[in-house]
């Protein structure tokens, strides 16, 4: 383009081509930056990655106990005529138990799993088919490995979250 006397032009400061020779450095630049943001984006993601799983472990670890609390009040309140299965034989009949006339209640809901998404949980089950017991069915690895609380003791050095079990074991009477 041809300077005209009078007019007065502007250049981009994005501009390729440069007359006086320093093209290229406002690009070199603008990559250096782009790139700082992938990294800074990048470290950012991890963390909050991290954060995430830890508090589906903590709701892990708060619904697991609800169930098991749910199991135990279960056995409490088996009837003097039907203690040969004490334990539920479905997680269903936690939500309304079938054993009574009236409506008894030990869980609001049949829970989450907070690690897979789903409503399915592992089952542990007597040989009469009660259940004692649930497990997640993920097989990602625990962050949480120590500093459990004393009903959480067996989850120590775990390497999967099915690992986990939340069991509900009767007292032990001493003879």
């Amino acid at each position: 383009m041809k300077d005209l006397p009078g007019r007065i032009y502007f250049r981009s400061p994005f501009s390729f081509f440069s007359p006086a020779g320093s093209g290229g450095f406002t690009l070199i630049g603008l990559l250096m930056i782009i790139a700082l943001m992938g990294i800074a984006l990048l470290a950012v993601g991890e963390v909050w990655h991290v954060a995430q799983k830890r508090e589906k472990e903590q709701a892990l670890l708060f619904v697991g106990n609800q169930f098991r609390q749910a199991i135990a009040l279960y056995y409490a309140h088996t009837p003097v005529a039907n203690k040969q299965q004490p334990y539920p034989p479905q997680l269903e009949d936690l939500l309304k138990d079938p054993r009574y006339p009236s409506t008894q209640r030990y869980l609001r809901k049949i829970y989450i799993d907070p690690m897979t998404g789903l409503s399915e949980w592992g089952v542990l089950r007597l040989p009469n088919g009660g259940i004692y017991g649930v497990y997640s069915l993920s097989d990602e690895s625990p962050i949480k490995h120590s500093n459990f609380r004393p009903s959480e003791i067996g989850f120590e050095g775990k390497d999967k979250y099915s690992d986990w079990k939340f069991v509900y074991q009767r007292p032990q009477i001493p003879k």
